[in-house]
């Protein structure tokens, strides 16, 4: 793994408790159909940036036929969980990311991605999702990043588009037909805009 790559799980399991109560700071990467790279082929990423510029994320759209006791021990109840584990992305396969809703900071640490919406590997996180069947969550294998620059240089190659994210499109069951839907609503032009301008997209500056 990259160093740089290190840094950055390293963040994801512990990011300090301060940046929960930081604002919103997440978006949908769609990618555009020229995009080959087999990790990301046909997905929608819902990233954040983290404070020293890099981004990370996880991808909402690429179920799997992994059983969660494959990642986790005994410990956690890993029975509870009903829903799919997803391909986060191709950093850390083996560990597992919980994207979940929380009304109130969480107990341990998370990267705040979106309103009441949360990223994080910290099992003091996910072992309480596990227990309460009320809880809305996700659970993915691996995540997905990009250093200072990395993403900035992949929009130059056009190779994603921006959407506005939002809690019952990441949650949805329909993942078939996910990435057409947000394809088509990233090219609708806004009344007076461009379509995908990426001096002003949201979350991710240059």
């Amino acid at each position: 793994m990259r160093p740089w790559l290190v840094l950055l799980a390293i963040a994801l399991a512990g990011a300090a408790h301060a940046q929960q109560d930081d604002p919103a700071n997440g978006i949908f990467l769609v990618a555009r159909p020229e995009l080959v790279d087999p990790n990301f082929f046909h997905t929608v990423v819902l990233v954040t940036q983290t404070p020293d510029g890099s981004t990370v994320g996880v991808i909402v759209n690429r179920p799997t036929p992994l059983k969660l006791q494959q990642f986790l021990s005994d410990e956690f109840p890993t029975g509870n969980y009903r829903d799919r584990i997803y391909f986060g992305g191709p950093v850390m396969r083996q560990a597992i990311v919980a994207l979940f809703h929380a009304d109130s900071p969480p107990p341990a640490a998370a990267f705040h991605v979106m309103k009441d919406l949360y990223l994080t590997m910290h099992p003091d996180n996910i072992k309480p999702l596990l227990e309460d069947p009320a809880r809305r969550y996700r659970l993915y294998a691996g995540f997905s990043g990009w250093a200072p620059m990395q993403l900035e240089n992949e929009f130059n190659r056009d190779g994603w588009l921006i959407v506005s994210p939002d809690e019952e499109t990441v949650f949805s069951s329909d993942t078939e037909s996910m990435w057409q839907e947000l394809l088509r609503r990233a090219r609708i032009r806004p009344v007076g805009g461009a379509v995908n301008d990426p001096n002003s997209r949201m979350g991710i500056s240059r």
